[in-house]
């Protein structure tokens, strides 16, 4: 059955283009109303128009605009913290600045939107907030990416200690943690590489079901989240059998 979110108010970061966008569509079709922000203006341009859609420029590293964001919006719902970074480098690699820019944006960045529509929730007594993670967590090791890795088992740790908080209050906090996925972040990885064909060809080969997954399967167990009434505190994976 198909998840019904009519009613709802949903925020979605990083909403411009791969699984944030098609997470927003996949809400916006489900019922909800959604504010798609996204520090790229113009990858924005591509949702402006949508029914239930409304794009906004939003910086997540920004404390002042991220309280004036929310501010504005008022009601949250449902938030999908999908805004994130990926680094390369083991752990003799990684450096400072690394470490730095990767916890503020892929762990501090989703303290900062939580803590902004968490109280209007808890005096709701209903909310439901989604984090984004991955498999490269504490769900699995994976080589050179001791920043990423690092961090996304970070947001795991977050979204247990929310779910712990506020179970008995009507919030439910669950994390995704996708395998690889199509998305523009992926190209340019897979670009810079070099050869682009191998670098392709390994990422599939690494993927049991032999192939990379697609931003609408991730939106669809985001759909899933959002309207779930009796999940909570999950990482849940979604990675074509990487992590058997």
């Amino acid at each position: 059955m198909v998840a019904t979110l009519s009613g709802r108010i949903a925020v979605v970061t990083a909403a411009g283009q791969g699984i944030g966008r098609a997470s927003a569509r996949a809400f916006a079709a489900a019922g909800a109303t959604v504010h798609a922000a996204d520090i790229n203006g113009d990858a924005l341009a591509t949702l402006r128009g949508e029914a239930n859609i409304h794009p906004v420029r939003l910086d997540v590293l920004d404390a002042e605009a991220v309280a004036a964001f929310f501010a504005g919006v008022g009601r949250v719902d449902i938030l999908f913290n999908c805004a994130g970074v990926v680094h390369g480098g083991t752990v003799l690699e990684v450096t400072d600045a690394d470490l730095d820019f990767a916890f503020d944006l892929n762990v501090r960045a989703m303290i900062r939107t939580i803590q902004a529509v968490l109280p209007g929730m808890l005096e709701r007594g209903d909310g439901s907030i989604i984090n984004m993670a991955s498999i490269a967590s504490s769900a699995k090791g994976v080589a050179n990416r001791c920043a990423y890795g690092v961090t996304k088992a970070a947001v795991i740790g977050l979204t247990k200690s929310v779910a712990a908080d506020y179970v008995a209050r009507g919030i439910r906090c669950n994390a995704i943690c996708p395998g690889t996925v199509e998305s523009p972040s992926l190209e340019s990885r897979m670009r810079a590489l070099g050869d682009y064909e191998e670098a392709r060809a390994a990422f599939i080969a690494r993927q049991p079901m032999g192939r990379l997954g697609t931003p609408e399967e991730i939106a669809d167990l985001a759909v899933y989240l959002a309207g779930a009434t009796y999940t909570t505190g999950q990482a849940l994976g979604i990675d074509g059998g990487w992590s058997i």
